[in-house]
C-alpha cells in the first residue's frame, strides 16, 4: 500500500478519473452489462416479455388407458394402450410422433451408433497398460446382442381402422387419416411389447435388478409404453431422438392403468390404487388406512412378510388398478421382495401419503430415512414454490441409482453386507446420499413433473432448478448436511476446467453432465439468492415463476424474464456470463493507495512529512557510520541555525500563508479538511471475466471489521479494470475480497491484502522401486480354491515340491502353467 500526501483537489480529481484511466485505448469494449435483447425470443401472445404465460397460452393434452402384464420369466411387458390427444394448439395437424424410447436399447439405435471409444488415456492402467472395465466391457458387448425395443402392433384409429405409421428410431410417426383441427381430438390406440433391460448391466433410467441369494427379480418400470411428444409453440414437435441423456418431455393427461402381475407381488405406482380389496389382505388395507393419519411410518408389508413371499413363486396373477390424473408420465415397480411402509403429511393445501418400497437389502437404512425424506422434501419445497398437490409421493430402492417420474421416485443407496459375516452397514456417504438423492427426485415432481420444462433441450431447467431447491431443503434437515452442489466453493474446480460448455447447451452436448446440469445452475442461483439480490426478493420471484409455470411449459426465456419482473431487478448481466458464456469468477486486488486530507495548517502537516520520513529505511551507510566521530561534536561552535532546524520547522511565513488560505474558506470547505478520514483507492482487475460484485472485508488498525457490498454494476464502464474508493475513520490494516467464498473465485490467493500465504503440507517419500522377482514370484506358494481347502498334494498328504529355478525347457514351463489354476476374476 502506498501512502501519497496530496491536495484534496487533487485527490477528487483522481477519484473523478481512476475508472476511466484503465480503459486501454486499443482494447474493444466489451458490454458485460447489454441486454438480452438479441438472444431471448421476441414475446408473444403466449409468452409475454414479463416471462409470464400469455393471454392467448395453449398447451395439448393427452389421456391413456393402459392395460399391460408383466412377464417375470421372461422378463417383459406386453400391453395395449389408448390414446386420446387434444389438439389445442392453433395449428391443423396432419400427422402426430410419439416417443418409442425403450427403442435405445436396440442394438442399431442411434445412441449405441454415436458413441465413442473413452480417450486412450482412460483405458490406460496406471502403470501404462492398456485395459478397460469389466463392466464397461460388459455393457457393450451385451448391448449389441441385446433384443431391446418396442415390438410395435396393431395401430389403429378408434374404429379399429390401420393407421399409417412410421418407426424414425426413438420416434413414431403416426398419420392421420384426416387433418387434426384446432380445438379437436383424436383416439387411436396399438399394441406393444419389449424385453426389459438388465439395469447393472445396460444401465437406463428403468430394468430389472436379480439377486442371487432368493432367486428373486424386482422390476422399476419406466419409458414403458408409447407416449406422445410434446408440440408447443416455441419448437413445434419435440422429436428430438433420445441418445440417453436429454431426458423427456411430455403432455398432462389423465392414466387409467392395470398392471396385471405375479399375484404374490406388490406394485408401486403413479397415481390412486383403484382395487385396495382385489389385491390387498384386510390386514394390509388396515395398516394403510391407519399410515394416513400417523405420526411415523406404518409398515403395510412387513419385512418378515416380504421374506416369507421370497421363498416362492406365485403362478397366479393379480391385477392392479391405478388412475393418475393431470400428470405428464407414469411408471411403477413390482416384486414380491417389497417391504413396504407409509406415513400421511396434511398441511395447508397438501395431502398427500408419502410410501417407500424396498427389499430387505435396503434395511435399515430404508425403513428408518426414506419416508421421513419424502415427507421432509415436500416440506420444504412446498416453502419455496407451491403445495405439492398430488395425492401420493413413492420412493423405490432398485437398480436405479436416481429417477423421478409423476408421484414415484426410483432410489438406489443401499447398505452394504459383509459376504464373510452377513453383516448389513452403511457408510456417511450411504446415508447422506440416500436422503440427498430421495430428496432430489421426490423434489423433481415440482420441477419438471410440474413445471413442465423441456428436458430434452434444457437439462439444466429441471436438474439445475430442483438441485437449488435441494440444496435449500437439506439444509433444513440437519447443520452441515453434505450435499456437495449449491455451495459456490464445490463449483470453483469446474469454473477452472477446459472441459466447460455454456450452461446453455443441448443436453445431448454436455461435457461434464453433472456439473453443467446440476451443479453450475444450481450454485449460480443459490449466489443470486445469497449475493446478489437477498433471500426476500428471491424467494419471491422463484415462487411467482413456479406458480406462474404450474402445469404448463417454460422455457429459459420465461424463466429469465419472471426472474427479473418479480425482483425488479435487470440481471441481463447474470443470465449472459453464468448460463451463456464459460467465464469465470477470478477478480484480483491488485493495488492500494492510501490517502489523508491535507489540512493545510503547517503544524499538522509538517509533523506528518516528518513522521512519514522516520518511518523510511536507514540506508546501510548510516547504519554503518552511526558510531563515526563528528566534528561537529567536538567543535559545538561549528552549530548554527540551520544545525537546529529543518524542512520540517515551522515558520510564521508558514502560519501567516495557512491563515490566508483559511480565510478564503466557506465552513463546510474547513469541515472537510478537518474531518481526519483515510481514503483509500482500490485497484481492482477481472481476470475470469465474468462480473461480479465486490464483497470487501476492511479491517482497521483498532481490529474493527466490516463488510462493504458493492452491486456487479461497478463494472458497468470497465468490465477489465475498475478503482473503487473506500473511506475509513481510521487506518485500514487488511482488505480481503469474497471473505466467505460466496462468489465462486477461481483464485483466491489474489483476494487479499497484505496478500497471504496458502498452507499445504509436503509428504516426504523413498524413492525406491521395487524391481521385478521372477524367481520368487516362481516360488510363491500356489492358492487353490478355498472350498477344496486344501493344496494340491502329494499321495502322503504334503504338498508337492517346487523347482527352486524355473525349467529351463520353454515348452515345459508353458505346460506347468496351463496346468496352473486360472486367477479368480477380477483379482490380479
Amino acid at each position: 500500500m502506498k501512502r501519497s500526501p496530496t491536495s484534496l483537489a487533487t485527490f477528487l480529481l483522481c477519484t473523478s478519473l481512476c475508472a476511466a484511466s484503465f480503459a486501454a485505448p486499443a482494447e474493444k469494449f466489451d458490454d458485460k452489462f447489454r441486454q438480452l435483447d438479441e438472444l431471448l425470443p421476441t414475446a408473444t401472445p403466449y409468452r409475454t416479455a414479463s416471462g409470464a404465460p400469455g393471454h392467448q397460452y395453449w398447451q395439448q393434452r393427452a389421456d391413456y388407458t393402459i392395460r399391460a402384464t408383466l412377464d417375470e420369466a421372461n422378463r417383459a411387458v406386453s400391453g395395449s394402450e389408448q390414446v386420446t390427444y387434444h389438439n389445442n394448439s392453433p395449428d391443423t395437424l396432419t400427422y402426430l410422433w410419439l416417443q418409442l424410447d425403450q427403442n435405445i436399447y436396440k442394438s442399431d439405435s442411434d445412441a449405441r451408433r454415436v458413441q465413442t471409444a473413452p480417450s486412450r488415456e482412460a483405458w490406460m492402467k496406471p502403470r501404462g497398460e492398456e485395459g478397460a472395465k469389466y463392466e464397461g466391457l460388459r455393457n457393450t458387448l451385451v448391448g449389441r446382442d441385446f433384443d431391446g425395443g418396442f415390438k410395435i402392433a396393431n395401430v389403429r384409429s378408434a374404429n379399429g381402422a390401420p393407421l399409417k405409421h412410421v418407426i424414425n428410431g426413438t420416434m413414431m410417426r403416426i398419420d392421420l387419416p384426416t387433418p387434426l383441427k384446432p380445438g379437436e381430438r383424436v383416439s387411436f390406440g396399438m399394441e406393444w411389447t419389449y424385453k426389459i433391460n438388465e439395469q447393472k448391466v445396460l444401465g437406463g433410467r428403468s430394468g430389472y435388478e436379480y439377486f442371487e441369494e432368493d432367486k428373486n427379480t424386482l422390476f422399476e418400470i419406466a419409458q414403458w409404453h408409447p407416449r406422445m411428444a410434446a408440440y408447443y409453440d416455441v419448437a413445434g414437435w419435440q422429436h428430438k431422438q433420445f441418445l440417453g441423456s436429454g431426458e423427456f418431455t411430455l403432455e398432462f393427461g389423465d392414466y387409467d392403468v392395470k398392471i396385471t402381475v405375479p399375484a404374490d407381488h406388490i406394485v408401486a405406482s403413479t397415481g390412486e390404487l383403484q382395487n385396495p380389496g382385489d389385491v390387498l389382505t384386510a390386514t394390509q388395507r388396515q395398516r394403510l388406512e391407519q399410515a394416513k393419519t400417523a405420526k411415523k411410518p406404518v409398515i403395510i408389508v412387513t419385512q418378515a412378510e416380504a421374506e416369507a413371499a421370497e421363498k416362492s413363486v406365485s403362478k397366479a396373477t393379480k391385477t392392479w388398478h391405478f388412475k393418475a390424473k393431470n400428470v405428464r408420465d407414469f411408471a411403477w415397480a413390482s416384486s414380491r421382495k417389497f417391504i413396504w411402509d407409509a406415513q400421511g403429511y396434511k398441511k395447508d393445501g397438501t395431502n398427500v401419503l408419502a410410501m417407500s418400497y424396498y427389499p430387505k437389502e435396503g434395511n435399515p437404512l430404508w425403513e428408518k430415512y426414506s419416508t421421513a425424506s419424502i415427507i421432509h422434501t415436500i416440506e420444504q419445497y412446498n416453502k419455496y414454490s407451491f403445495d405439492y398437490p398430488y395425492p401420493t409421493a413413492i420412493s423405490v430402492n432398485g437398480p436405479v441409482g436416481g429417477m423421478e417420474y409423476p408421484m414415484i421416485s426410483f432410489n438406489g443407496p443401499r447398505p452394504t453386507k459383509d459376504k464373510k459375516t452377513g453383516e448389513l452397514t452403511y457408510s456417511k456417504r450411504t446415508k447422506y446420499g440416500l436422503i440427498a438423492v430421495i430428496v432430489h427426485e421426490v423434489g423433481h415432481n415440482y420441477f419438471p413433473m410440474i413445471v413442465n420444462s423441456d428436458e430434452r433441450q434444457w437439462t439444466w431447467m429441471d436438474e439445475g432448478l430442483n438441485s437449488f431447491v435441494e440444496y435449500l431443503a437439506v439444509q433444513a434437515w440437519e447443520k452441515d448436511f453434505p450435499i456437495g452442489r449449491g455451495d459456490p466453493r464445490d463449483i470453483v474446480g469446474y469454473m477452472r476446467s477446459a472441459s466447460q460448455v455454456p450452461i446453455m447447451t443441448n443436453s445431448e452436448s454436455l461435457l461434464q453432465f453433472g456439473n453443467n446440469a446440476y451443479a453450475k445452475p444450481a450454485t449460480a442461483l443459490n449466489i443470486l439468492r445469497e449475493t446478489i439480490l437477498g433471500r426476500e426478493l428471491f424467494d419471491h420471484a422463484f415462487r411467482e415463476y413456479a406458480r406462474r409455470w404450474k402445469f404448463k411449459r417454460p422455457t429459459p426465456a420465461d424463466f429469465f424474464r419472471t426472474m427479473e419482473d418479480a425482483s425488479g431487478t435487470d440481471l441481463d448481466w447474470f443470465w449472459r456470463g453464468w448460463f451463456y458464456t464459460t467465464d469465470a469468477v477470478d477478480i484480483s486486488l491488485d493495488n492500494i493507495s492510501e490517502f489523508t486530507v491535507d489540512t493545510r495548517n503547517p503544524e499538522v502537516e509538517k509533523a506528518w512529512a516528518k513522521a512519514r520520513k522516520a518511518e523510511e529505511p536507514v540506508s546501510i551507510t548510516d547504519q554503518r557510520n552511526a558510531s563515526m566521530p563528528r566534528r561537529i561534536d567536538t567543535q559545538p561552535e561549528l552549530r548554527d541555525f540551520y544545525n537546529e532546524h529543518d524542512e520540517f520547522t515551522v515558520t510564521n511565513a508558514d502560519r501567516n500563508k495557512y491563515k490566508e488560505a483559511m480565510a478564503e474558506l466557506e465552513p463546510w470547505q474547513k469541515e472537510l479538511l478537518a474531518q481526519g478520514k483515510y481514503l483509500y483507492l482500490v485497484d481492482f482487475t477481472n481476470k475470469g471475466g465474468l462480473v461480479m460484485p465486490l464483497i470487501l472485508e476492511i479491517t482497521l488498525k483498532s481490529g474493527k471489521k466490516t463488510i462493504e457490498r458493492v452491486p456487479a454494476e461497478v463494472w458497468r464502464y470497465s468490465p477489465q479494470k475498475i478503482t473503487k474508493l473506500l473511506v475509513t475513520d481510521e487506518p485500514m490494516t487488511a482488505l480481503t475480497q469474497d471473505p466467505y467464498w460466496e462468489t465462486a473465485d477461481i483464485d483466491t490467493s489474489n483476494n487479499s491484502w497484505p496478500r497471504k500465504a496458502v498452507p499445504s503440507r509436503l509428504e516426504l517419500f523413498k524413492a525406491e522401486r521395487k524391481a521385478p522377482d521372477m524367481m520368487k514370484d516362481f516360488n510363491t506358494k500356489l492358492k487353490t480354491d478355498e472350498k477344496e481347502g486344501k493344496e494340491d498334494a502329494k499321495p502322503d498328504g504334503k504338498p508337492e515340491a517346487k523347482p527352486a529355478v524355473p525349467p529351463a525347457n520353454g515348452a515345459a514351463a508353458k505346460q506347468e502353467a496351463e496346468q496352473q489354476p486360472q486367477k479368480p476374476a477380477g483379482k490380479q
